[in-house]
């Protein structure tokens, strides 16, 4: 092993030591599949910075609108996504503008 290898593992288990970052720091990054005409999974919990990302898995184009106007994806044909970061705590409640009897809450901490 290099010195410099050495040095830098080092310094990040001395920054992790004393709370520095680390990668369980990094924002988390979570999937809402739409299938079968339903979102999944529902509701969802995440922190305040978490990405959500909504991906269809049916034949049929579905959103995601927030009820508040936080976000609103256009219609996603089949395998395409849409992601939102929510940076604030709440409760988001959604729906697919195209099936409104599709409901979800995203739940932020």
């Amino acid at each position: 092993m290099n010195c410099p290898s050495l040095l830098w593992r080092l310094a990040l288990l001395s920054s992790m030591a004393v709370g520095g970052s680390s990668l369980a720091d990094a924002p988390e990054s979570v999937r809402i599949t739409v299938k079968n005409f339903a979102f999944s999974p529902v509701p969802l919990i995440v922190s305040v910075g978490a990405t959500v990302t909504w991906t269809n898995l049916d034949d049929e184009p579905h959103t995601a609108v927030s009820d508040s106007g936080a976000f609103r994806s256009g219609a996603m044909d089949t395998k395409e996504s849409f992601s939102f970061k929510f940076d604030r705590p709440g409760t988001y409640h959604f729906t697919c503008s195209i099936h409104p009897s599709m409901v979800g809450t995203v739940i932020v901490r």
